[in-house]
């Protein structure tokens, strides 16, 4: 068995006379530090945060690199706004003039992310869109021009062929169990804004969803969102419908959900009016508006500075919370994603250490990525370099801590070029690539890159939790292992760095990023969507070159 030095010359992660090796150690210090105690769990708008940036901007300053936001600064401001969906609030659906009342939590859950003081909604219509997917590419489109201003719309939770037998027109349409972004709460409720719906709400459904009722209602009402000039845009009310409450008020509307659900995998599915049923919610909301802070460093490009290779990750974690059973308080982030920022770090070092690429590096370290990529979010809407000029994005959000291992987890696969880029570089680190182990949990739209990618820049996401290395040292069986004690303490207190942490394996991921990035940073290539990815038509109509 090679040593761990001589194993990480022989795959190419030790470059010879290329690059400096990505140094475990140094990861390692940097974790240390981002993920102790003093850092307070590094949530947006605490003391944690402030020290945060801080500790970013000199580093960055130390390594030579130049500040990448606006008028020479290395901060982008991101306005922020909370919202909390208070008690004694009443939720009903009327059917037929009887009351059938909703309990916040049990079951509906739902929050706003309007700053408003109450949500006041009275008898309206509630409408089934079945997966609510509207795909030009895919020739699908399940609104059918149904107007939905002022109404609920009533969704299913995934993509129109989750559930599809082999021999249904629609198997395989959208990537089978593989998510799409057709399938994610979050694009359900932006289709729904976009067709002024009032209200939208998801039925629940663990395989779907990929997560149980639990986590849909964890938040407790709580949501937060970047500040917009038009608040309307979004929808006033989000939320779902557990299950057998769904089911319970079709039924009473006189439909079978469950034959609903084998209509919404047709093509010409059309919307469902509930009729005789009207929605209504009486809700007390409190917010609060806090300023949050993106740092973004650069490196000029020798020849195309204009033409940006960006890297991205989260700097911030869940904060100060309730004890855990040792009495600890503090949700460190130490994977998630301090790793992922001391990888982006160790990038940094070694391209302004080398020589100048042609094109411009940005590095890009993203606030309230927990609170539902806005940070990332906030950049995408006001970019400093144009989405148009960029040529990819490279993200790491939550790295192995296992060991050296024989392949490297994609995400998302068949979405773009960089995944060919992604297996050349493994190959030349005598490594593989396999396929996420849950594709149907949609990782690939759930990290910092994607609000990029629906602005049409190509993007490669480096997850570990999309499962399990097929470790040097035990196999896939140990990487099992890892991975299961991993999501035991994801967003816990006990995701903290410890001393049997081994990273030479997020070392040699970090090193394909580099080498991949590295490339296309000194290159005139630009990386395409394939034709099937909902993100190919976003590129074409805003090609920069």
């Amino acid at each position: 068995m090679l040593g761990a030095a001589a194993f990480l010359f022989a795959t190419g992660a030790m470059p010879a006379g290329a690059a400096e090796p990505i140094s475990p150690e140094r990861l390692a210090e940097t974790v240390k530090v981002l993920a102790s105690d003093a850092f307070e769990g590094r949530a947006p708008g605490t003391a944690g945060e402030t020290k945060t940036v801080d500790y970013l901007v000199a580093r960055l300053k130390a390594l030579g690199l130049e500040p990448g936001g606006r008028d020479g600064s290395w901060i982008q401001p991101v306005p922020l706004v909370r919202t909390q969906i208070g008690a004694g609030g009443t939720m009903q659906a009327t059917v037929a003039g009887q009351a059938v009342p909703f309990v916040q939590g049990s079951s509906i859950y739902v929050s706003t992310v309007r700053p408003v003081d109450r949500v006041a909604i009275a008898d309206a219509p509630m409408v089934f869109v079945g997966y609510g997917v509207s795909a030009p590419e895919q020739g699908w489109d399940d609104f059918k021009g149904v107007d939905l201003k002022g109404k609920v719309a009533v969704f299913l939770i995934n993509d129109p062929d989750f559930e599809a037998k082999p021999g249904e027109a629609v198997a395989g349409r959208f990537g089978g169990t593989r998510m799409t972004y057709y399938g994610r709460w979050t694009y359900k409720f932006e289709e729904a804004a976009r067709r002024g719906a009032i209200a939208a709400l998801i039925v629940h459904d663990t395989p779907g969803a990929g997560y149980g009722w639990n986590t849909v209602v964890a938040p407790g009402g709580e949501n937060y969102d970047i500040q917009r000039a038009n608040p309307e845009e979004r929808v006033l009310l989000q939320g779902w419908i557990e299950g057998d409450a769904a089911t319970d008020l079709f039924r009473r509307a006189g439909l079978d959900l469950a034959d609903l659900r084998l209509r919404a995998r047709r093509a010409d599915f059309a919307p469902v009016e509930l009729k005789g049923v009207r929605y209504s919610a009486s809700l007390p909301v409190t917010f609060s508006r806090m300023q949050s802070r993106n740092v973004l460093a650069r490196l000029p490009g020798k020849t195309r500075p204009d033409e940006v290779v960006m890297f991205g990750a989260h700097w911030d974690a869940y904060g100060v919370g309730a004890p855990d059973a040792e009495g600890r308080t503090v949700r460190p982030g130490a994977n998630d994603d301090a790793l992922g920022v001391a990888g982006l770090i160790e990038l940094a070092r070694g391209f302004a250490q080398g020589p100048r690429p042609y094109r411009s590096l940005v590095f890009g370290f993203w606030t309230a990525e927990e609170r539902g990529l806005l940070g990332s979010e906030a950049y995408a809407v006001d970019p400093v370099y144009p989405a148009e000029k960029t040529v990819a994005n490279f993200t790491l959000d939550i790295l192995q801590t296992a060991g050296l291992s024989r392949d490297v987890l994609l995400v998302g696969q068949g979405q773009n070029d960089l995944e060919a880029d992604l297996a050349r570089a493994a190959t030349a680190q005598g490594r593989s690539v396999t396929p996420e182990a849950l594709p149907e949990r949609g990782l690939f739209y759930r990290a910092d890159h994607f609000p990029l990618a629906r602005r049409g820049v190509p993007t490669l996401l480096l997850m570990a939790i999309s499962g399990a290395p097929d470790l040097v040292e035990g196999g896939r069986t140990a990487g099992e292992a890892w991975l299961k004690a991993y999501m035991a303490c994801y967003h816990q207190t006990c995701d903290r760095w410890t001393p049997e942490w081994n990273l030479s394996g997020a070392a040699q991921d970090i090193a394909l990023v580099r080498d991949v990035a590295g490339s296309l940073a000194n290159s005139t290539r630009w990386p395409h969507w394939s034709p099937t990815s909902e993100f190919r038509a976003v590129r074409e109509r805003t090609n920069g070159r």
